[in-house]
């Protein structure tokens, strides 16, 4: 090679290395409780390199309850997030001025979460034995928050609510200081669990067993986001859907993900919670039948008029301003469930 072609080569070369890598879209995504083990439906994406190959730069952030997530992502501190739809539609109807509504943009939990647990001892067999009695959860407890919704199913007359921190919660009940107690069932019957309790001694009532087909938890995204830039929200949902159906095909695998984050949990326990959750709420029989990541419009706008009800909320909530589908993968990329149990 003549000496300047050689030195035009070096040059090349050296360009090359000196030019910075490119550009990646930063996404800042708030979880809605902290680094459990459903938390690796999300993780897995990031530790995969599954975001990043899509052009994004994904922080994800512990979160302290999904009415927080909500806030945060309007207040514009996060670009995304994982949160209850019921507190998503809280805030739409009682901020009907605010500027950055969060919008959902694909449905995970298809079915609420929320469950009343109570022990075999004190006598609560069914809905309508909470009659009269005391039940614990935090004011903000998606639960506590839906219970009209759950009592009107269910026939349930007056009853008293104890309130508490969450740390406290199945402790309070475990000791009898509560009759029973609402939370979510893949968290609340393994805090019990761990607090001493034995599982044949729990009775638990899914909401979603007992006549209240709220939907759960929903990715939720900025407006200025899906405004500003709707392909990386697009590449998000997509990259997601990849991670989470390989975590849905072996669980246990995947709680390396949240071990990486949070050095303390217990694998054992997280690794039956992510199971639970994933029956229970992301492949349930509802979402087996609708599709993963979608919504049926009549169920979406009765859940809206319920939580208007049981919310008391300033303004009826717009089942077509909290929910927006254009920018979910393809029906292809949203089979993700993985096969039934026989």
């Amino acid at each position: 090679m003549p000496r300047r072609q050689a030195i035009a080569a070096l040059a090349t070369s050296l360009a090359l290395l000196a030019a910075p890598a490119l550009a990646q879209t930063p996404i800042k995504f708030q979880l809605d409780w902290r680094f459990e083990g459903p938390a690796a439906l999300f993780l897995a994406s990031s530790a995969k390199g599954y975001y990043k190959a899509a052009g994004l730069d994904v922080t994800i952030d512990a979160g302290n309850g999904s009415g927080g997530t909500v806030t945060r992502v309007a207040s514009g501190s996060y670009d995304m997030g994982f949160a209850d739809l019921a507190a998503l539609m809280e805030f739409h109807a009682n901020n009907p001025d605010a500027p950055n509504k969060p919008v959902a943009v694909m449905m995970v939990y298809n079915n609420t979460p929320a469950a009343v647990l109570t022990l075999k001892k004190s006598g609560i067999k069914a809905p309508g034995d909470l009659n009269g009695k005391k039940v614990g959860a935090p004011v903000f407890d998606a639960g506590r928050r839906g219970f009209p919704i759950f009592a009107k199913a269910n026939g349930v007359g007056a009853i008293t609510w104890v309130t508490m921190d969450p740390p406290l919660r199945e402790t309070m009940l475990a000791k009898g200081e509560v009759d029973a107690i609402t939370g979510f069932s893949f968290t609340s019957l393994l805090n019990l669990e761990a607090r001493g309790v034995a599982t044949g001694d729990i009775v638990v009532m899914p909401y979603a067993q007992h006549g209240v087909k709220l939907y759960g938890n929903v990715v939720i995204a900025s407006p200025k986001l899906m405004k500003d830039n709707p392909q990386a929200v697009k590449a998000f949902l997509t990259a997601f859907s990849k991670g989470a159906k390989e975590v849905m095909a072996n669980p246990d695998a995947a709680i390396d993900y949240v071990k990486a984050r949070d050095g303390i949990i217990n694998v054992e326990l997280e690794k039956r919670r992510l199971r639970m959750a994933i029956d229970a709420v992301v492949a349930s029989p509802d979402a087996r039948s609708e599709g993963f990541g979608v919504v049926v419009p009549g169920r979406l706008a009765l859940m809206a008029s319920q939580v208007s009800d049981a919310f008391a909320t300033k303004t009826r909530v717009d089942p077509a301003a909290v929910w927006n589908d254009t920018l979910l993968p393809t029906k292809a990329e949203l089979n993700i469930l993985p096969p039934a149990k026989k």
